[in-house]
C-alpha cells in the first residue's frame, strides 16, 4: 500500500511537471509564430491612425492588433487599451511575442506598442521613412521611454 501511494504521488508530480513544460513550450512557439507573421510586413509604411485591417499602412497598434489577429488572438485597437490585456511581465522576464509599451513625445502615458522579438530587439512601426522595423530596447531613446510589458494569449 505504501508503494502504491508513492507511485501515485510520483505520477501526479510528473504529470504536473510535464504539463508545465508543454505550456511553456507552446508559449515560446506562439511567440515565434507572431514574429514570423510580423516579419512579412517589414518596411510597410507608417501612418498615424491607419485603419485596422489594411496591410498597405500601419500605425503601431493597428500593426500589433493585425499580427495577433492573424494568430487567433484578439486585441483592442489602441496601445493604451492593449496595455490592459493579458498579464504584466517584468522587463527582465520578457519572452518572444510579449507586447511592450512606451510613451512618446506627444503623450506621457502609453502611446506606442511593439512586439518583443528576443535578444533585446522588438518589431514595431513608427515614423517616416521607417515603417515596420526592428529596434533595440537598449537604444537610449527606447530605453528611456519604456513603460511596461504584457503577455497575451
Amino acid at each position: 500500500m505504501l508503494k502504491t501511494k508513492w507511485l501515485l504521488i510520483l505520477t501526479l508530480m510528473f504529470s504536473m511537471f510535464t504539463g508545465f513544460q508543454s505550456t511553456q513550450a507552446a508559449s515560446v512557439s506562439e511567440g515565434k509564430q507572431l514574429i514570423k507573421t510580423a516579419n512579412r510586413y517589414l518596411g510597410t509604411p507608417y501612418l498615424l491612425g491607419a485603419p485596422y485591417g489594411t496591410t498597405r499602412v500601419f500605425d503601431c497598434s493597428s500593426f500589433t492588433k493585425y499580427v495577433f489577429a492573424k494568430n487567433g488572438i484578439r486585441l483592442p485597437r489602441v496601445s493604451h487599451q492593449q496595455a490592459r490585456v493579458g498579464h504584466y511581465v517584468p522587463k527582465s522576464k520578457l519572452r518572444i511575442g510579449d507586447l511592450i509599451f512606451f510613451s512618446t513625445p506627444r503623450d506621457r502615458g502609453i502611446s506606442h506598442v511593439g512586439i518583443y522579438a528576443g535578444k533585446g530587439k522588438f518589431i514595431h512601426t513608427y515614423g517616416e521613412p521607417k515603417g515596420v522595423t526592428y529596434s533595440s530596447l537598449n537604444n537610449s531613446w527606447w530605453k528611456s521611454h519604456y513603460i511596461t510589458a504584457r503577455r497575451v494569449g
